[in-house]
């Protein structure tokens, strides 16, 4: 089993910043993607950035400019830079891989943390 632990959730202010992390842990052969996910109270969860294992990115329109994804492959971690947090952004952040467990799968496997709350103040 994988195991994914989400860190560095909390209480801005607007303009402010935060770096969460998404370490995964387990028996995995290799993560292609790792990505970052959010849902807001009585909203649907939506896709906020992820990357591939080359280092491919890509971002919700709403966040582009202001936060950055990034990875090491190494420690499989992967980390959120959310730079300008503004009133909108304010939600669980879940981490969500998707790989191989081993060399010979022939289908993905997906896991998904267990989220991190991120709240901004005006």
């Amino acid at each position: 089993q994988v195991h994914l632990v989400e860190s560095g959730g909390g209480l801005v202010q607007a303009g402010g910043s935060l770096r969460l992390s998404c370490a995964a842990s387990g028996s995995i052969f290799s993560i292609n993607v790792m990505g970052w996910y959010r849902q807001a109270p009585g909203k649907q969860r939506e896709l906020v950035a992820t990357i591939t294992k080359g280092g491919a990115t890509s971002y919700a329109d709403s966040v582009k400019g202001r936060f950055t994804i990034s990875r090491d492959n190494a420690k499989n971690t992967a980390y959120l830079q959310m730079n300008s947090l503004e009133p909108e952004d304010p939600a669980v952040y879940y981490c969500n891989i998707v790989g191989r467990l081993t060399s010979w799968s022939l289908v993905d496997y997906d896991a998904w943390g267990q989220g991190t709350q991120v709240t901004v103040s005006s």
